[in-house]
């Protein structure tokens, strides 16, 4: 149910407003890996998750497997698991992508800002009703937070209605 209800809002999503820009270039080999769940805007299909990351991955037929985990209610709360798949949409840049966690539904997942060494990455699609800000790390330091929320601004985001996710503490 997490997938379809992913797959259905995000298919019915419409561009309003300026055209989202994206970064001019995303090395997928550079961006595979685990990321952290920083802020997102709120979504039906993440309801109760914290501590939640996101892995990519390459897979066998040449897209990329997206394995998203997240922790129900409480960073140490029950785990809820969601495995999908993406594919580059734009060759020229490789900052525009689909992702489906129900085939054949495919929703954006544009890459609209990203640090020059992969260490966060801002994450929406063109209707702007959805937004994640991920890090390599599960926190980010104050001022690359700010510039990051800055950023987000400036894609026409607003930066209110970002929530922000709790990791269990590494100490």
């Amino acid at each position: 149910m997490l997938s379809l209800g992913i797959l259905l809002i995000l298919s019915g999503c419409s561009a309003s407003g300026p055209p989202l820009a994206t970064v001019p270039e995303v090395d997928l080999e550079r961006y595979l890996g685990t990321w952290y769940e920083i802020a997102r805007y709120d979504a039906p299909f993440q309801k109760g998750c914290t501590a939640t990351t996101a892995t990519y991955s390459r897979r066998d037929d040449g897209l990329i497997r997206v394995d998203n985990r997240c922790h129900v209610d409480r960073p140490d709360g029950p785990l809820r698991e969601a495995e999908g798949k993406a594919r580059v949409v734009d060759e020229a840049t490789g900052a525009k992508l689909e992702v489906t966690f129900f085939w054949p539904f495919w929703a954006d997942y544009w890459v609209i800002g990203l640090d020059r060494e992969y260490g966060w990455a801002v994450v929406g699609e063109p209707g702007r009703d959805y937004l994640w800000i991920l890090s390599r790390t599960p926190t980010l330091p104050e001022q690359t937070l700010e510039d990051v929320l800055r950023l987000v601004s400036d894609r026409g985001y607003d930066p209110d209605l970002l929530l922000f996710t709790q990791h269990v503490s590494e100490d």
